[in-house]
């Protein structure tokens, strides 16, 4: 793909070519970005969308890469990933957090806890970036982000201009929502409960605890592969029932502590993790008639 020398010229110092994506991957994995764009502040983001208008280069939104699985080719277009100007959590009222959409989830929640608001917890225990954890509704243990959201500020891709959304004009279901797919969260405004630190540091320890005993650690993975079918019917209670835990691609597998976790043994592609979702979703379709929906990403060529 073309791209103009005025617009690498212009952002010289903030973009890049044929960038390697496996060091933003947690799975470790995937090719390059054919462009890499990494804005020092907002204003800048939105001049470089301005001038990406004349390129038309393909925009592709990275977060923290916590849930996300990029394909062996890489990314053609521009990938872009916020910096750390976009990762600022503040007070803005005594019970209201303004956090940039770069800002990693677990911060957020001990950002809350020092400052006496309840209701940040599971956030703890949720891997990657706020902005990730809006767009998918991102929750666990009965949580999840659309209940402490109150607003979400973002950049029209199309448009290049600012815009608040409210959490009421916001569709929020199950590990999704209805926002558009054109649109840079930038800032997020959370509402809590003002509540005792050492309440709230209990709630907390006792959901990381709970994670810990019941979810892989230290390994190359992107947390849950699918959505859970129902709560009757978990993701990894299919997998197990339908024989599928023991399944392998290279050195792709499936964690036994786990197994809705899937997991780079050391040497494998992106394209053994994908055969091995692939090989997974249609064997519990093939036995237990039941088309399990990917919670992670995939992302490339």
């Amino acid at each position: 793909m073309r791209i103009s020398k005025d617009l690498i010229k212009k952002f010289n110092d903030s973009i890049s070519h044929n960038t390697k994506l496996s060091n933003y991957s947690w799975f470790n994995l995937g090719g390059p970005a054919e462009f890499f764009f990494k804005p020092k502040n907002k204003d800048q983001l939105i001049d470089f969308l301005k001038e990406n208008k004349k390129n038309k280069l393909k925009i592709t939104i990275l977060g923290a890469g916590s849930n996300t699985l990029i394909r062996d080719n890489g990314v053609k277009g521009i990938v872009i990933k916020l910096g750390s100007s976009f990762s600022e959590i503040k007070l803005i009222d005594k019970d209201v957090i303004e956090a940039g959409a770069a800002s990693l989830d677990r911060k957020v929640s001990n950002f809350a806890k020092e400052n006496n608001l309840s209701n940040f917890e599971f956030l703890s225990c949720i891997p990657g970036c706020l902005g990730g954890a809006i767009i998918m509704n991102s929750g666990c243990y009965g949580h999840d982000i659309s209940k402490v959201l109150v607003s979400i500020n973002i950049i029209d891709i199309d448009t290049c201009q600012e815009q608040e959304i409210k959490q009421k004009d916001i569709d929020f279901f199950y590990r999704g929502s209805n926002l558009p797919k054109n649109i840079i969260i930038t800032s997020v405004k959370l509402k809590g409960k003002i509540e005792k630190k050492e309440l709230i540091e209990k709630k907390q320890d006792e959901m990381i605890k709970k994670k810990k005993l019941s979810q892989p650690s230290q390994i190359k993975t992107c947390g849950s592969t699918f959505k859970n079918f129902s709560d009757k019917k978990k993701a990894w209670q299919l997998i197990k029932d339908t024989g599928c835990n023991e399944f392998k691609e290279g050195d792709a597998a499936i964690s036994k502590k786990h197994c809705n976790f899937f997991v780079n043994n050391g040497n494998a592609k992106s394209s053994d993790i994908e055969r091995l979702i692939n090989k997974v979703k249609k064997t519990v379709s093939d036995k237990a008639g039941i088309n399990l929906e990917l919670e992670i990403k995939i992302i490339g060529e």
